[in-house]
């Protein structure tokens, strides 16, 4: 499908109509306008609320997003997503360098949703050629590589090709998922690339770039390349990922409590404030805007140890001036069908809800 093309269907959606039914649907009277998105800046994120949805997480598990999902988050209140994206799932399997147009359609009708029910949409290359924190690992490394530099390139080269002139309020780019075990300067020189490939084909692209170390550092060494940053909301981690069985030995660990006394120290409000905000609000005084690209305890913390714990995180991300993002919608984290056997859930529209959560987050 041509930009051209992919746009004026997007334009349609917009306008409250689906792609299939631009040509039959003319006569039908136009559904309320979403609510106008706030006006991001590399320097300054718009408090953005909101969920990761993991329909392109996985190649395995890869589905079409659901227009269902984006029009519950924003009849809740909120007006956000991350879509944390495998490389693989558009992508020739024997050949990393052909894309998928049967695939990429499914991310076209992302961006759609979000434009028609006025929720922004932040695509984040989770797997990316040559990088990725799950398993199995990549064969290349997109630090070092020039190969798999290449193809990532080229991959975002063809992202910003297909969505040139979706207005940075609706859309935004999040390059790599938490990169890890890469010294600074490797670091800024893919970034670096990956700016100048992007803005090639769409210089108002909004970008954000997650901090190195699994999303625990701040980028300093990106300061200057006009590009945001995204921080994590996973601390402590033997709180947020208590029997999580993708962390070796989490099935060991004491269950937690909150405040969280341990190693001679503690976890709480201060705490967070100290060690996950400051150093961020440090990088934010630089020219660099901040958000937090993802958050959350996993379903076999106690129910009332996560929510005292998250009501100080989103204390915290409000006094900031920072937006989130819940990992995730459905799911072990999430509001919906989380799987927690500590919950009176209500049910809502097919689904279990944490009415508890909910309300948490909608106060924020």
């Amino acid at each position: 499908m041509q930009r051209r093309t992919i746009l004026k269907c997007i334009a349609g959606v917009g306008a409250g109509l689906s792609i299939g039914a631009l040509a039959s649907q003319k006569d039908k009277p136009e559904e309320p306008k979403p609510r106008p998105l706030p006006e991001p800046s590399p320097q300054a994120l718009p408090r953005w609320r909101g969920f990761n949805l993991l329909e392109m997480f996985m190649v395995h598990d890869a589905r079409q997003f659901l227009e269902q999902d984006f029009a519950e988050i924003a009849e809740l209140g909120f007006n956000f997503v991350r879509l944390p994206l495998d490389y693989r799932t558009w992508t020739e399997s024997k050949d990393w360098r052909l894309l998928r147009e049967d695939r990429l359609v499914w991310i076209d009708e992302a961006v759609t949703f979000g434009r028609k029910h006025g929720v922004h949409v932040q695509l984040n290359f989770h797997r990316a050629p040559g990088y990725t924190v799950a398993s199995p690992p990549e064969a290349k490394s997109l630090w070092t590589d020039a190969e798999a530099q290449d193809v990532c390139a080229l991959h975002w080269g063809r992202f910003a090709q297909r969505y040139q002139g979706i207005s940075s309020q609706q859309l935004s780019f999040n390059l790599f998922n938490e990169p890890a075990r890469v010294a600074a300067e490797p670091h800024k020189a893919v970034v670096e690339r990956m700016v100048r490939t992007i803005k090639a084909q769409d210089p108002k692209r909004l970008i954000v770039c997650d901090g190195r170390e699994w999303g625990t550092v701040p980028p300093t060494e990106l300061v200057g390349l006009g590009v945001a940053a995204a921080t994590r909301g996973y601390a402590p981690f033997h709180l947020t990922h208590y029997h999580a069985s993708w962390v070796e030995g989490s099935d060991r660990w004491s269950k937690p409590s909150y405040p969280l006394h341990e190693n001679g120290g503690v976890w709480d409000k201060s705490t967070l404030q100290k060690d996950q905000v400051t150093p961020w609000k440090a990088l934010e005084h630089q020219g660099v805007g901040v958000m937090v690209g993802e958050f959350g305890a996993f379903s076999q913390t106690p129910h009332d140890v996560v929510l005292p714990w998250m009501r100080d995180c989103l204390e915290t991300w409000k006094e900031a001036g920072w937006g989130w993002a819940l990992w995730n919608y459905r799911g072990g984290f999430g509001i919906l069908d989380s799987g927690r056997a500590d919950v009176a859930y209500e049910n809502w529209r097919g689904h279990r809800l944490d009415r508890a959560m909910l309300d948490l987050l909608q106060s924020a």
